[in-house]
């Protein structure tokens, strides 16, 4: 029972997240499930109410990010980049591919691959269309830089602030260590991409005249302090969510935004999600299937066990998903900053693979359909079975020459 009812519920719970029957959302099974989880005793309410008080700070960053990547949208801020990727591409369909590489990496870095995949996909398939190019390697690279560029800062992703928050590293250190596997993995994916879609980026450029936007400044300074303000805080003990809150609250002022429509954009739905799938999860955790992973999980950083962590993490983030991957993996590594970071590479390439690797991925695919252009799920799969496994040994070999560097 204490195996087999927790992999039921993760199950139900990821394929409700995955279907949305209705467009309900993804707490409207999650909840239900956390509460079957406690009352049946698979965990424990006191360890149940300490896994939500830990995740509690982390979701409320999530909440605020989303609420700094809406405002910087209304303000103009993706209309703007896509403007300027039109000039300077001038129409070739290779050099807008690599002014997306750029866009699409300092997006998700700064904002969360959520911006990435909901506001900057749309803003490249239009500037795309308005070029007379193909569309299908850029909005393709919007997808693949959503999850492995957001290895960069804790803010990037909401796996990298539980993994900073185990491994006990500071904002700069993490940034630190994490910069070179970030630049490996994105120039893997730069060459890999270009020569994957080698037919759709030999079309003839077909220079547009564009006009020359005024760019936002107000956005793009609260968006500079917000994210000099994420690397401060941590010295002076602030929370980062507190940082983005105060950059969202600027940015909401100066657009005059309504109230409810900022409770709306935070969402709140997908972040009691990810309370109740962080207690779901513990369940499993605490189970027969959590066993084997923190049995097969490696123990020490050497070069070899950071290949085997991030094998392990892209593999269970394919599995069940990169967050749940993540909550049942840190335990194991938390011993090590250098195995944490291993996960996150695992978790943040890993989802490049399948549809189901992460949420973002799921969403990506939506909006490509709502476009009347999905991908094609064998085209889709092949890219990730060639980038994948390359990401993941350049992104080791990163993170372990920035360990021993570092003395870690």
């Amino acid at each position: 029972m204490i195996t087999v009812v927790p992999l039921l519920l993760l199950a139900g719970v990821l394929g409700f997240a995955v279907a949305r029957p209705g467009g309900l959302p993804e707490a409207v099974a999650a909840v239900p499930a956390a509460v079957v989880a406690v009352a049946t005793g698979l965990v424990p309410w006191r360890d149940a109410l300490h896994e939500l008080a830990g995740l509690g700070p982390t979701v409320g960053f999530l909440a605020a990010v989303l609420l700094l990547a809406h405002l910087a949208d209304k303000a103009g801020v993706f209309r703007y980049a896509g403007a300027v990727a039109a000039r300077w591409s001038r129409g070739s369909p290779r050099r807008l591919l690599g002014i997306v590489f750029v866009l699409a990496s300092v997006v998700t870095a700064a904002l969360s691959l959520d911006a990435t995949v909901v506001l900057l996909t749309p803003v490249v398939f239009a500037t795309a269309s308005t070029l007379a190019v193909r569309p299908k390697p850029h909005v393709y690279a919007c997808n693949h830089l959503a999850n492995s560029a957001s290895l960069l800062l804790p803010v990037s992703n909401l796996t990298n602030l539980l993994a900073m928050s185990a491994a006990g590293l500071s904002f700069l250190s993490f940034a630190g260590l994490m910069a070179l596997p970030w630049l490996a993995v994105i120039a893997v994916e730069f060459v890999i991409l270009r020569r994957f879609f080698a037919d759709d980026l030999g079309t003839p450029a077909h220079p547009e005249e564009v006009d020359r936007p005024d760019p936002p400044m107000f956005a793009l300074v609260a968006l500079g302090l917000t994210l000099a303000g994420f690397a401060a805080a941590g010295p002076l003990g602030i929370h980062p969510a507190w940082v983005a809150l105060a950059g969202a609250l600027a940015l909401a002022v100066r657009e005059k935004e309504r109230a409810g429509t900022l409770v709306r954009k935070a969402n709140p739905g997908f972040c009691l999600f990810v309370l109740a799938l962080g207690v779901v999860v513990l369940a499993v955790s605490r189970g027969g299937f959590g066993a084997l992973v923190d049995r097969v999980a490696p123990r020490h950083a050497g070069l070899v066990g950071l290949l085997v962590m991030a094998g392990l993490a892209a593999v269970l983030a394919n599995l069940v998903n990169n967050l749940p991957a993540t909550l049942m993996l840190l335990p194991a590594a938390a011993h090590s900053p250098g195995l944490v970071l291993a996960v996150l590479l695992g978790v943040n390439i890993g989802p490049n693979l399948t549809y189901v690797g992460s949420l973002a991925t799921l969403l990506w695919r939506q909006i490509l359909h709502g476009r009347g252009h999905p991908p094609v799920t064998g085209e889709f799969l092949r890219l990730g079975l060639i980038t994948v496994p390359v990401c993941l040994l350049a992104g080791v070999a990163g993170l372990w020459l920035s360990l021993r560097v570092s003395g870690l």
